[in-house]
């Protein structure tokens, strides 16, 4: 039994929290823009970036799970 109001309590803080959100974005005007201006930032970082900047070099360069694992292992205790 208290465990199930403890769980109800707990949805009902985790909803009102949501919607405190929802409705402070809603009336957000200039601060919308920002977080499309961050998000599109994160999108190049993580994606455009890493794919052209950051080659997965354990793909390419071993082909099963053991040699990759073996490779790092001998790397970190060097």
């Amino acid at each position: 039994m208290l465990k199930t109001i403890t769980n109800t309590l707990i949805i009902r803080n985790i909803i009102s929290i949501i919607d405190f959100y929802v409705d402070g974005f809603k009336n957000l005007k200039v601060g919308k823009k920002l977080w499309a201006l961050i998000g599109l930032k994160l999108f190049i970082i993580f994606f455009i970036l890493k794919t052209f900047l950051f080659p997965n070099v354990l793909k390419e360069g071993f082909t099963t799970d053991e040699q990759r694992s073996l490779h790092v292992m001998e790397q970190l205790t060097k």
